[in-house]
């Protein structure tokens, strides 16, 4: 329990920085506070929940998160905000609301994704080596690749980064020979 306890400050200080983000994005169509209510409470759940049962295979959670997104649709579809919009409007909202998404998952991941199974290791007191560690941090930010082929460093410096391994192989010299055996001493043995 502690060690979940622990996690909540890190995990509530990346929503709030996410929120900070999402009403940053917002704030060039100076919403009035019925408009960022809509955002908040009926639009970014919708997307959320669909995007979460599409993409959830065991039958208990999906069977959760349909009836979590049917409340949230019968709140969204009758909402005043909703019917305001013209069809491009309502098409470009939602378009905004998963690209928020994406920056809230790829926020959460330090806690959920793999930072968060190699937490679970060191819990288990068996330990990641810190060499290992630290060449499993490094693949994973400037090799691992999004659907879309970029590395999570290259999507949060906003630029591209040569190639991990043509880059290390360009630092090593040719490699040694094998050392010449003495041919008397492996007759003899």
């Amino acid at each position: 329990m502690q060690k979940g306890r622990k996690q909540i400050p890190g995990l509530a200080a990346l929503v709030d920085f996410w929120w900070q983000g999402v009403w940053q994005d917002v704030e060039p169509f100076v919403l009035l506070p019925l408009w960022r209510q809509w955002v908040q409470e009926y639009l970014l759940p919708l997307v959320y929940w669909e995007r979460q049962v599409a993409h959830t295979r065991c039958p208990r959670r999906k069977a959760r998160m349909v009836q979590a997104l049917e409340a949230v649709r019968a709140a969204f579809d009758p909402h005043a905000i909703t019917h305001r919009l013209a069809p491009h409007g309502l098409a470009e909202w939602p378009a905004c609301a998963t690209e928020r998404l994406h920056v809230f998952q790829r926020a959460s991941s330090a806690v959920e994704g793999r930072n968060g199974s190699l937490s679970q290791m060191q819990h288990n007191q068996r330990g990641v080596p810190k060499p290992r560690s630290k060449v499993w941090t490094v693949l994973h930010r400037f090799d691992g690749r999004a659907a879309d082929g970029t590395t999570p460093a290259a999507r949060f410096f906003g630029r591209s980064f040569p190639d991990l391994f043509e880059t290390a192989l360009s630092h090593i010299d040719a490699l040694p020979r094998p050392r010449q055996r003495d041919r008397a001493s492996v007759r003899s043995g």
